[in-house]
């Protein structure tokens, strides 16, 4: 449902030029305040569509932290998070056609 573009290595790798963001993908922050910071997915809001990265965090007014939603479009994954096997058969699936 959201997905999101992928790095030049992985391009190559899987032929496929972007791909659904899981929870623990690898991603670089390409727009915005935290622009070329990287960390991993630690949630995914399919109901606003928006990312949650662990290394793009606000203060709260009270001092607690906060995760900030992202948009997918700003995100290019650097490393995918292979552990499930329904993600790997996907992805296999879809680099066999091409």
């Amino acid at each position: 449902m959201i997905s999101a573009h992928l790095s030049k290595e992985l391009r190559k790798e899987f032929k496929k030029r972007a791909i659904g963001i899981r929870v623990n993908d690898e991603v670089r922050i390409m727009r915005g305040k935290f622009a070329k910071m990287s960390g991993k997915i630690t949630e995914v809001d399919l109901k606003r569509l928006k990312v949650f990265v662990d290394c793009a965090k606000r203060k709260k007014a009270s001092g607690q932290e906060m995760n900030i939603p992202l948009d997918p479009s700003n995100i290019l994954i650097t490393k995918l998070n292979l552990d499930d096997r329904m993600r790997k058969k996907i992805i296999s699936r879809k680099s066999e056609k091409k």
